[in-house]
């Protein structure tokens, strides 16, 4: 074998190490199913549709964040029960978002059972994370804050 080659392999097998392991346990259809929890999440609160919800969310969720009221942050928690009861509120009182509110979804990482993901919304920014179940990705865990200030 030539330097060239023998140089070559060596080169390729540095740069197939090199990969993180995150990356290499994704599979399209779990990236997908992440983004598609994430984005039911958004969804079920922005047209306030409460199925998009439990589509999306564990009914054992974790949620809590931190809201700016009167000019300090203050620890909001919110259940699932309370997901459910906000996303009725939206439909029911007609108070949707503007069409150009944020509704981001950005897959920080997704292994072939658990996941993180990070949006966007009107609300401010949220880190999911998430769990397969019987093959649906759930979010099991959600920290937020609103925007900070100016």
């Amino acid at each position: 074998m030539t330097t060239m080659k023998r140089f070559g392999f060596t080169a390729a097998a540095l740069l197939l190490a090199a990969i993180p392991a995150s990356l290499t346990g994704q599979s399209a259809e779990d990236r997908a199913g992440v983004e598609r929890a994430a984005l039911d999440y958004l969804e079920g609160f922005y047209e306030g549709d409460p199925a998009k919800i439990r589509r999306g969310v564990h009914p054992d969720v974790l949620k809590f964040g931190f809201a700016i009221r009167n000019g300090a942050y203050q620890r909001v928690p919110m259940s699932f029960d309370q997901m459910l009861a906000f996303a009725d509120n939206v439909r029911e009182s007609g108070q949707f978002p503007d069409d150009d509110a944020p509704k981001e979804v950005e897959l920080l990482d997704v292994l072939d059972q658990t996941a993180v993901a990070k949006v966007y919304a009107w609300w401010g920014s949220d880190y999911l994370s998430m769990a397969k179940y019987d093959g649906a990705w759930k979010i099991v865990q959600v920290l937020w804050q609103s925007p900070p200030p100016n």
